[in-house]
């Protein structure tokens, strides 16, 4: 077949035409036959099975009878009118109901003739069908439409402008009419063989007009793990080249900053996990490769020491590092841990934000440029083409799902080399995500909390336990503890009946009256100054509590606050909810977190506060929120790019996922250059891939 066929626009295939292209292209993304061949069903409707009218149960079930519709007559009821059929097979009679279309209905029925009818059936003095899918016997037997139904994705747009479900069916059996369509096997023989896989005509063929479920399972195996595939060898063709041509400054020291460091200032002692992540670290930057590494640490396991001993190194090594992190408080925050930590070593700290004033930023500059200055932390604004480093070999980035693909790619360029790349982040990436999204990264994770720390203890009360709540909170002041209570909204929104801050704020201010208890209050629309002066309070434990909206989500440590309670707690998403629990639990007192919502909470809401309530593992929690949300959600994975699947799922297709990774490594590491013969077509599909940007725009 001439692949050039697949680039004809939609237009041209017949019994589409200009109106329906335009919507299909506006709705579907649909330019070309490639487009719509690649839109691949959401959901099938298993149309094997033929039921007796005499065979039929109340319940919500799909079926299909055959019969002939015997009579035809329209009933008048409170509110318009409804057509009435009566269907009958040699078992018995039900009724087909339609409450709008009449006039089509009473054109094109024919009375007395086979049909096969599908649809939900209901009870109410007998069996009926309301708006059954009809379809002429004859004309069923004849179609290339298979028992297996396809539903294709579709809008409401779509459906208002008669662009059903049926509809599509039939432009994709025109189109596969009309290009008698073949596809050359993207995959080399080894895998198929390996993994028993269909061709890949066979595969495009039977996802759209499957003939068995035994056919679509393969099918639908061999096309996501296609999609699967061809990402995971770019993803370890990025990493592999990275770690053999992009050349990195090797850290051949270990020098007394980090020695005098270990032995003499270390305020704790390191658990085995950290342990771990600073060998694994030390053996990355000890070697001639640029290190790419993701550090995962759950809230409060101890990142920032990692990120502290490996600048050492670079500093023992006569190099710069640099922390970016990506709010002014956060920033602020690593500035006075570092400085603290550090206090006794003779180390040029300095912190630099849009705030900084002229005179400070001029003092940074010549110390960048002279090398005087060992550590730069800040925001964004360490990535302004002004800051230039004399010799930059470490560079740090927190929570970096918040920086864009091309902020981070400035880094890399403040050296002749490229600076090692440490990433932190406290938001735990389940695995089955990273393995797709950071897939070009080395990964570290630290899975254990220093010593002396206790599980925060996660309860979920409802409303009505406010005056219990309030009495545990003053027992917890009376203790000497802090408690923060933080609220989803700041103005009351009419349509939501949630309490907004400023009403919480009253009613907590009324029970824990001044002058003997004291309040701060922090929210979005406050002036930074005026946040800061409140944050600071509260530092400072001269206020004992913090009202606030999710501001305080990342980058606030008080290790005297032991009580986070979250209103309408419904609101807020698992890793959300995971951050601001994250905010208790620092010191070595118990700490609690109490979740509080109204009666009235939707099945996923009462998933994510059972979960909450039930674990403290982020990775735990991260992989429930995957489940819940979906991948795209939770990463903002569109800066990624990658995970723009067409049919691959990768929470449901993990073990897929994983086969793909094992046979894409395998394959790399036998020849990484994919020159052998027998992997040409693998070669040819990836430079393809590469050039198209998307799998799915090649495959013919």
């Amino acid at each position: 077949m001439n692949p050039s066929i697949l680039q004809t626009p939609i237009d041209y295939l017949k019994g589409v035409g200009p109106s329906r292209a335009t919507l299909l292209r506006s709705e579907l993304g649909i330019h070309t036959y490639q487009d719509l061949i690649n839109l691949f069903p959401n959901r099938y409707l298993d149309k094997t099975q033929y039921y007796k009218i005499n065979q039929l149960q109340r319940n919500s079930a799909e079926v299909q009878i055959i019969g002939k519709i015997i009579n035809l007559k329209t009933v008048e009821q409170k509110r318009g009118k409804r057509l009435v059929a009566k269907f009958m097979d040699e078992t018995g009679t039900i009724e087909l109901v339609w409450f709008r279309g009449h006039k089509w209905i009473r054109e094109n029925l024919k009375l007395n003739t086979s049909y096969v009818i599908f649809g939900k059936t209901k009870y109410y003095n007998g069996f009926n069908m309301p708006h059954p899918d009809m379809e002429l016997l004859a004309e069923h037997e004849k179609n290339l439409r298979t028992a297996m139904q396809p539903i294709y994705p579709s809008t409401e747009k779509l459906s208002n402008k008669g662009i059903t479900n049926r509809v599509m069916s039939k432009m994709m059996q025109q189109l596969f009419i009309e290009t008698k369509v073949r596809f050359y096997d993207t995959l080399s023989q080894e895998i198929i063989n390996d993994l028993k896989l269909i061709s890949k005509s066979e595969a495009v063929f039977n996802v759209h007009f499957p003939k068995s479920q035994e056919l679509l399972s393969k099918a639908q195996y061999r096309l996501k793990f296609e999609e699967l595939f061809y990402i995971q060898l770019q993803l370890i063709t990025k990493k592999l080249i990275r770690k053999h041509k992009i050349k990195g400054f090797p850290f051949t020291e270990v020098g007394a900053y980090f020695n005098d460091f270990y032995k003499n200032h270390l305020p704790f002692e390191l658990t085995n996990a950290q342990k771990r992540v600073i060998k694994e670290i030390r053996n990355d930057i000890g070697s001639s490769a640029q290190m790419n590494r993701l550090l995962q640490g759950d809230v409060g396991s101890g990142k920032t020491i990692v990120g502290l001993m490996t600048m050492l190194l670079a500093i023992d090594n006569g190099f710069q590092a640099c922390l970016m992190a990506p709010t002014a408080i956060l920033a602020n925050q690593h500035y006075m841990g570092i400085k603290e930590l550090t206090k006794d070593l003779d180390i040029n700290i300095k912190l630099l934000m849009g705030s900084s004033k002229v005179k400070e930023r001029r003092e940074i500059h010549e110390e960048l440029e002279n090398g005087t200055l060992h550590i730069l932390i800040g925001t964004h604004a360490v990535l302004e083409d002004k800051v230039q480093f004399k010799n930059l070999g470490l560079a740090i980035i927190d929570e970096q799902h918040r920086f864009g693909v091309a902020q981070r790619a400035k880094l890399w360029h403040k050296n002749t080399y490229p600076p090692h790349i440490l990433v932190m982040t406290a938001t735990p990436i389940p695995r089955t995500l990273a393995m797709s999204l950071y897939g070009d990264l080395d990964i570290s994770v630290i899975d254990e909390l220093p010593p002396g720390r206790k599980a925060i203890k996660t309860v979920h009360r409802y409303d009505s336990n406010r005056l219990k709540v309030f009495k545990f909170i003053t027992e917890e002041i009376q203790k000497g503890r802090q408690v923060y209570v933080v609220y989803p909204l700041i103005q009351e929104s009419e349509a939501m009946d949630y309490k907004d801050l400023m009403d919480g704020y009253e009613s907590i201010a009324r029970s824990f009256p001044a002058p003997e208890y004291q309040i701060s209050i922090v929210h979005g629309k406050m002036k930074p100054a005026d946040k800061e002066y409140e944050m600071d309070r509260f530092v400072k434990g001269e206020t004992q509590i913090m009202v606030a909206t999710t501001v305080i989500e990342v980058g606030v440590n008080v290790p005297n606050a032991s009580v986070m309670i979250i209103e309408s707690a419904e609101r807020f998403g698992l890793s959300q909810l995971h951050q601001l629990r994250g905010r208790v639990g620092r010191g070595a007192e118990q700490s609690f977190c109490i979740l509080m919502t109204s009666f009235k909470l939707s099945a996923d809401s009462k998933t994510r506060l059972e979960t909450m309530v039930r674990t403290n593992d982020g990775f735990d929690i991260a992989e429930v929120d995957l489940k819940l949300r979906g991948p795209g959600d939770i990463m903002g994975t569109q800066q990624s790019g990658v995970l723009n699947l067409k049919i691959a799922d990768i929470v449901r297709d993990n073990d897929i996922l994983k086969t793909a990774r094992y046979y894409a490594m395998k394959i790399l590491k036998e020849d990484p250059s994919l020159s052998l013969e027998k992997n040409k077509v693998l070669l040819y599909t990836y430079q393809q891939l590469a050039k198209h940007k998307n799998i799915w725009n090649y495959i013919s």
